[in-house]
């Protein structure tokens, strides 16, 4: 794949990754605050420090920071994922790619970077909350995957295996144990 394939995969695999995992926060910031976007706002400690971590209800100045935050940082680890994706990579190995990129995005984002830099999601979220947002992270770079490979015909990572006889076959539309057509 070449780079502005990549790039351009990334974009829509990381802004389905973001707003899966940010719809994650939303659910499990609610349940623990009471206010959905306690953990997205928290994003914005980057900018506005401790007083981002106070802040429970949706604001320009504290949600759309911290979403905006969140948003690159998604398209960041989607460009990792993108160049690593391969055509014919099957849905499983795509699964457990997208699994591998979320493990790393928490490894750096909670043992790597400074804890200004860090998401900023613990001072809302127990850790089965933060798993979960994680896991919704890598559930986006799937769904992202498929939607990128639904609009670029013979990137799909669900592309058959055309290397063996049958299935060049099958894919051609030929039926029998013979591989001649029908």
């Amino acid at each position: 794949m070449d780079t502005r394939k990549v790039i351009r995969s990334a974009v829509l695999v990381g802004t389905v990754a973001a707003v899966v995992s940010t719809l994650a926060v939303s659910v499990c910031s609610r349940r623990q605050t009471g206010h959905g976007a306690s953990g997205t706002n928290a994003t914005s400690h980057w900018l506005w420090r401790r007083r981002a971590l106070r802040q429970h209800r949706p604001s320009l100045r504290y949600t759309a920071l911290g979403y905006l935050i969140h948003h690159a940082s998604s398209i960041w680890w989607a460009l990792f994922f993108a160049g690593w994706r391969q055509p014919g990579d099957q849905p499983l190995r795509v699964a457990a790619k997208a699994g591998t990129i979320a493990a790393a995005a928490a490894a750096v984002d909670y043992g790597v970077v400074p804890r200004r830099l860090t998401p900023g999601f613990e001072a809302h979220l127990r850790l089965s909350d933060m798993a979960l947002v994680y896991a919704a992270f890598a559930a986006g770079l799937v769904i992202g995957d498929q939607w990128s490979a639904s609009l670029s015909p013979g990137e799909s990572a669900a592309e058959p295996d055309l290397a063996s006889p049958s299935r060049a076959a099958m894919a051609r539309g030929e039926t029998g144990s013979t591989g001649t057509t029908g």
